[in-house]
């Protein structure tokens, strides 16, 4: 195997960089550092952590990603896609699990990229895609009801399921304030109106600056029941030493599940987001050296207590649209993100969590891909299975229990339709269809010999349909001298497929059958000879054209002859 091409864009860019284009990559991370800031803390919030862990993550994997990644202009950092499974992980093993989990997942996400395993990851089904990701929109939302209507629950712990929580919701539903569902419901107006006028700073950014003011008047006021971050968290401003979490076999084992999935859930984010942004920009990341620059800031940002991170969608188009050329726009961004942290962190106590919350119902409804669900609503019904069982398994269960159900369901359904697509015909009559460059053409044999059947076999030989040859046989219930199996539209056959054609020329033999092989390309040629099926045969019955095997047939029909005299003398 080659060496792996570990081939970090920012060394690429380099070498070809000129003032105009860092004056150009500076501006574009200020702003994308700038906008980050409320998306960091809303995201960490959401996700039951603290507002300076999801800055602490946009700070390092942000630089990381840039520094290491294979995009140009990919700004990694937390996202809402990982809210559900970080909540549900903190909920149940503490923020020290959510460390190991995200470890974890970092060295599976290497792990990947070592095996070259980017472009695969591309190739997870698109129903399974947007089931998932329709699913974690749908409970974001709902993580959210409660601080969109300012509701009080007296005491009592939300619960972690979907159910369960709008149970909770409703019970206490005579606790709505006012003054706190105004300003979140004008919060999503205004974000969701604002970028039809300002293009360049987006509307989570805008409505902060103009509700945090006001939200301070309307207290100093007297208006009671809109709580700010400061109300609920305590801030703290400077970076955290390096700590090593504790491990254990049982911890790692319970976790695996989530850290596999937290893997999976990155890898594809961060793809799909390179992939929007060649688009763009008319370049093309390295997906493996992506998804090691990935598992490289999941390794890291946990021993400062981040949480898990990947390829930011919204705010690579942000540094796109705002004139991010090359990876230096990225680490500006962690730079600004860094100073904002140190110096002007005590001013995040004053933002209110239902203008946070205003935030996340924006990202959530982006996340939703509704237009996208609907499409496919009106797909072939295995797809539409498969988007509704992921769907619903990620908001009724979770996103490990869904991403591991819809691949075992997407899977089961492709080798059902590559079952349908291998057809086993039996040639009855003296035509066959041949191939050249022109395409078809009809071909006319010699008569065929009595007692020879020709069966063709068109597509993949797999342990899928490996009993289907002998279903053919056995429905025509008849047993020939001689079979001829064309395998000349055999692409593959797996060892099930090996097991059951030595199974079936065996038990040929037993009745008196022979078996010709016909047109068997070079590497299903390899895998039957390397099994022994070929001593099996015989080298006179694997036949490189139809002509040949015939003409074996007939030597095979001559052995046969004296036989049938006697027996008819007799």
């Amino acid at each position: 195997m080659k060496p792996f091409p570990f081939k970090p864009k920012l060394f690429t860019t380099l070498q070809s960089y000129s003032t105009a284009t860092l004056l150009s990559d500076v501006m574009a991370g200020v702003i994308v550092g700038i906008v980050a800031l409320p998306l960091a803390i809303a995201f960490a919030i959401a996700s039951g952590l603290s507002p300076e862990k999801g800055i602490i993550t946009a700070i390092i994997a942000g630089f990381v990603i840039s520094f290491l990644g294979g995009s140009r202009v990919q700004i990694g950092g937390p996202t809402g896609a990982f809210i559900v499974i970080v909540f549900g992980v903190v909920q149940q093993y503490g923020e020290q699990g959510l460390i190991v989990a995200t470890l974890m997942a970092g060295v599976m996400l290497l792990l990947m990229g070592l095996l070259r395993l980017g472009t695969v990851i591309k190739f997870i089904p698109y129903p399974i895609i947007v089931g998932f990701t329709a699913g974690i929109a749908l409970t974001i939302f709902t993580t959210q009801i409660a601080d969109v209507f300012g509701l009080r629950f007296g005491g009592a712990k939300v619960p972690g399921d979907f159910i369960g929580k709008w149970q909770l919701y409703w019970q206490y539903a005579h606790t709505i304030n006012g003054w706190n569902t105004v300003i979140a419901l004008a919060s999503i107006v205004l974000i969701a109106k604002s970028g039809q006028y300002i293009k360049k700073i987006p509307g989570s950014l805008i409505v902060i600056v103009m509700m945090t003011p006001l939200v301070l008047l309307l207290r100093w006021l007297g208006v009671e029941g809109i709580d700010t971050i400061g109300d609920r968290f305590a801030i703290h401003a400077n970076v955290p030493a390096a700590q090593v979490p504790p491990l254990s076999w049982d911890v790692i084992r319970n976790l695996f599940p989530v850290a596999v999935t937290i893997a999976i859930l990155g890898a594809i984010e961060s793809l799909l987001s390179a992939s929007v942004a060649d688009g763009a920009i008319g370049d093309r990341h390295d997906s493996n050296t992506e998804l090691l620059a990935q598992g490289a800031a999941n390794i890291i940002t946990p021993f400062f207590g981040g949480m898990p991170a990947t390829g930011a969608i919204a705010r690579t188009m942000t540094n796109i649209n705002n004139g991010g050329k090359t990876p230096i726009a990225g680490i500006v961004h962690a730079l600004v993100l860094l100073l904002i942290f140190l110096f002007l962190m005590p001013l995040a106590q004053y933002i209110p969590m239902a203008t946070l919350a205003g935030v996340l119902v924006i990202v959530a409804y982006n996340m939703s891909e509704w237009r996208s669900f609907k499409v496919l609503l009106s797909a072939p019904r295995s797809d539409v299975v498969v988007l509704l069982v992921t769907f619903l398994l990620t908001v009724l269960f979770d996103l490990t229990v869904a991403i591991q159900t819809g691949l075992l369901i997407a899977c089961v359904l492709f080798m059902k339709r590559v079952m349908e697509t291998t057809e086993i015909s039996v040639i009855s009559d003296a035509m066959l269809e041949e191939e050249n460059a022109d395409g078809f053409f009809p071909k006319t044999l010699p008569e065929l010999p009595i007692g020879v059947k020709i069966y063709e076999i068109n597509g993949p030989y797999f342990f899928g349909i490996a009993t289907k040859f002998e279903e053919v046989a056995a429905m025509l219930g008849d047993r020939p001298h001689v079979r001829i199996i064309r395998m000349r539209k055999v692409p593959f056959i797996d060892s099930t497929g090996i097991h059951n054609l030595a199974s079936l020329c065996r038990r040929s033999r037993e009745e008196g059958t022979d078996i010709v092989l016909s047109e068997v390309n070079a590497v299903v040629s390899a895998a039957l000879e390397k099994s022994g099926l070929y001593l099996l045969l015989g080298q006179k019955n694997i036949c490189p054209d139809i002509d040949a095997a015939l003409l074996r047939a007939r030597e095979i029909q001559a052995q046969w002859q004296p036989e049938t005299a006697a027996d008819t003398a007799a």
